[in-house]
């Protein structure tokens, strides 16, 4: 899946539903399993009848139960664990495993955590880098064996190390990866490296200085990964399950990939932006330390209690204080060693979006605080967003800062509820008043759209956003994608030329050219 949105911030729209959907009684009882202290039970409801309410343009606020929220959202299934003072104080589901069926999700529930993989997999890095088995700064070369990071006038002075993988400053390419159809022959790990067929992504290459820059990139992970599984003789899940998941009694974790059959049933199939599955339930992850993790949101809250418990210093089943300390500081911007940093604050965190799933991590270190939440749908994030803002208010989160009156959400229930032309009428008048917009933002409106199906919807917007910043490469790429959607295949060669002249880096842009029987 291209990803068009920095980190986890993803707007997949479901479909533009009726205001009637907004409105109608609340009638429909959602299937729901709940573990806490009896004393929390009020606090849960607080936290549900709490959700900042929907606002269009020029209309009165309209509150909403979760469950409407839901479905307004196409999102199946939900999970939701919450910490408090180091300790797992309240888990509920809402929903159903899979879109049509009627098996609820409950607190066992397995899901694909995504990108949460990686912060996970930088406890087992540095807890072996504290045992002597490798160094946070040396060279990831010396310690590969069965592949090397391709050396270039990049890399000789500056290096592919531990640290700038952790903190994404490596230079290393390749943003996320999209999975593998589980009937679909998967590549081993140097393949993916080297984008070697059957690997669906491209080779994982240094294009920047290492160390100069920070940039997200999964495939660094990956090297890291391999480097891991050479140096310590064992498979990746093995070596996670002995230096994280049963040092934390993680029962309900494993970075196998495959899911083994008899875990099977114990999993929310994941559930597309327009609310159609993803063909066999799910796609596997090769790529493990970087999306390969399932698990439930109770489980991250564990993990999320014990880093901060070890930066209290009460803890040490995995790292030590000061190395805890160490991955809970800036290395690059907005990033530990593996976490999400928000300046200013104790809160660490990570988001993730595979195909089909997404999910979140908020965690405050100093209170030993949070939430976790998981979705089998590509379009929880924005959810995420209301029910992290509603348990912070309950429990007095003072650092916590949400997005809910953003231009990109607001404009994102515009777009779901009334269409794109919506969209653009409000946007022309938002400038005609002198407002002052992000540039990408009806960009990022219609790349959820097309994510959703609404190629019509989402070509007014794009054909809007090119009037007005007729240089925004991305803008031109996505607008290829709804015109070739909508069979008008001469508009769409002529707008990845476009895109790949603004940006002659765009490897999607060549690839559909290629496939529209195109010249790049």
């Amino acid at each position: 899946m291209r990803q068009a949105f920095p980190r986890f911030a993803t707007v997949a729209l479901a479909g533009c539903a009726g205001v009637a959907l907004l409105t109608a009684a609340d009638t429909r009882k959602p299937a729901t399993e709940w573990l806490a202290r009896p004393a929390e039970a009020s606090r849960v409801a607080r936290v549900e009848a709490g959700l900042a309410p929907a606002t269009l343009p020029g209309e009165e606020p309209l509150q909403m139960s979760l469950q409407r929220w839901m479905e307004l959202y196409k999102i199946p299934g939900l999970s939701i664990a919450v910490f408090e003072k180091n300790t797992l104080v309240w888990a509920k589901t809402y929903g159903v495993k899979q879109a049509g069926s009627s098996e609820p999700v409950t607190v066992d529930t397995l899901f694909q955590a995504a990108s949460i993989s990686k912060p996970v997999t930088a406890l087992a890095a540095l807890r072996y880098a504290e045992q002597g088995k490798w160094s946070l700064d040396a060279n990831l070369n010396e310690k590969l064996v069965s592949w090397k990071v391709p050396d270039n006038e990049l890399t000789k002075e500056r290096k592919v190390t531990l640290r700038r993988v952790l903190s994404h400053t490596s230079g290393l390419t390749v943003h996320g990866f999209p999975g593998y159809a589980v009937n679909e022959p998967r590549p081993t790990v140097p393949q993916l490296l080297e984008g070697q067929k059957p690997a669906n992504t491209e080779p994982v290459r240094v294009d920047l200085t290492p160390g100069s820059e920070t940039r997200y990139s999964g495939g660094g992970l990956t090297v890291l990964q391999l480097m891991m599984e050479d140096q310590l003789g064992k498979p990746f899940p093995r070596i996670m399950k002995e230096a994280v998941l049963e040092p934390l009694g993680l029962k309900d974790s494993t970075f196998e990939q495959p899911l083994p059959a008899g875990l099977a049933a114990r999993t929310a199939a994941g559930t597309r932006a327009s609310g159609e599955g993803v063909e066999g339930r799910w796609h596997v992850y090769p790529e493990m330390a970087a999306a390969g993790l399932w698990t439930t949101p109770s489980d991250l809250a564990r993990i999320a209690i014990e880093v901060s418990k070890a930066k209290a210093g009460t803890s040490k089943r995995v790292l030590s204080q000061a190395m805890t300390k160490q991955m809970l500081s800036k290395q690059s911007e907005g990033y530990g060693l593996g976490f999400e940093l928000h300046e200013g604050t104790d809160r660490f965190g990570h988001g993730g979006w595979n195909d089909g799933y997404t999910s979140t991590l908020i965690a405050f270190a100093d209170s030993g605080s949070g939430v976790a939440i998981m979705a089998n749908s590509d379009n929880g994030p924005l959810l995420f967003e209301r029910i992290a803002a509603s348990t912070a208010e309950e429990y007095g989160w003072k650092s916590f800062t949400h997005r809910l009156q953003s231009p990109l959400m607001r404009v994102d229930l515009l777009a779901r509820i009334r269409g794109g032309e919506a969209v653009v009428a409000w946007y022309e008048g938002m400038r005609a008043e002198g407002q002052r917009l992000p540039p990408p933002l009806l960009t990022k409106i219609a790349y959820g759209l097309l994510l959703s199906g609404k190629h019509g919807d989402a070509v007014k917007v794009l054909e809007a956003q090119i009037k007005y910043f007729p240089e925004d490469a991305e803008a031109h790429d996505s607008l290829g994608e709804g015109y070739s959607k909508g069979g008008r295949k001469q508009e769409a060669i002529a707008s990845y030329k476009k895109a790949l002249a603004l940006d002659p880096r765009n490897s999607n842009a060549v690839k559909m050219l290629e496939q529209l029987g195109a010249k790049p």
